[in-house]
């Protein structure tokens, strides 16, 4: 699966580099304790939506915008698939830095995704470690899909090999995190690119409210947080 942290990631200057549904309450002043974590996803991934997340680093205005679209009934790996693309626009002052495309290759009931293809050539196989519950409890996580990544669609040069899992942590009385956290680079001598965290507050119908992301990119001295808030 395309982390949108991972579209974002390459649109990243070199500068910018260094410097949820409750079935028992809902409503008023009860304690939302459950959420449909499956219909979130959904959301997030397979649903047309666009979204604008902004981050300050130094004396950059960086800005991610973001348009999911959904493809219908496509072919990948040899299977019959639902196809979503993620169009990621990325700006520096306003001026563009970079812009990818991926689609992102699911299945339905359950929801299982099997991997992606992007505009660089990249081709994803992703393996769904456990299945996305349709409630969960706020505290609860999961390891979600761990994928290999090649070159292209010969699958002959791999080129990364992640891992991915949701949590889901409570913001109020009536709306919750859910995020999906993606792993470094596994695959030894491979280029750097970090972890990411994809948030997103949902109330109990599991409805998007708004959400930010966090890119830890290694640097020189460390590792730096860039934090995207969404607008």
């Amino acid at each position: 699966m395309k982390a949108l942290g991972l579209c974002i990631v390459a649109g990243l200057s070199v500068s910018a580099c260094a410097t949820g549904m409750n079935s028992g309450t809902t409503t008023g002043s009860q304690v939302v304790t459950q959420y449909p974590v499956e219909t979130a996803m959904l959301n997030i991934y397979t649903k047309e939506r666009q979204q604008n997340l902004v981050s300050v680093v130094g004396n950059q205005t960086i800005t991610a915008e973001i348009k999911v679209t959904p493809k219908g009934n496509m072919l990948f790996n040899n299977k019959q698939v639902q196809g979503s693309e993620i169009n990621t626009i990325t700006k520096s002052n306003n001026q563009i830095t970079d812009q990818s495309v991926a689609i992102n290759y699911f299945t339905l009931n359950p929801l299982v995704f099997h991997g992606y293809t992007d505009s660089s050539g990249e081709y994803s196989l992703a393996t769904q470690t456990s299945t996305i519950p349709k409630m969960a409890q706020v505290g609860d996580s999961d390891q979600l899909i761990t994928e290999n990544v090649y070159s292209d669609s010969s699958k002959r040069n791999k080129i990364g090999s992640y891992s991915q899992d949701w949590s889901l942590t409570r913001d109020s009385n009536n709306t919750a995190w859910f995020c999906i956290n993606s792993s470094e680079n596994a695959l030894l001598g491979a280029e750097p690119k970090g972890t990411t965290a994809e948030c997103y507050k949902i109330n109990a119908r599991g409805d998007i409210l708004t959400s930010r992301l966090t890119i830890n990119l290694p640097t020189a001295e460390g590792t730096k947080a860039i934090v995207f808030t969404e607008q």
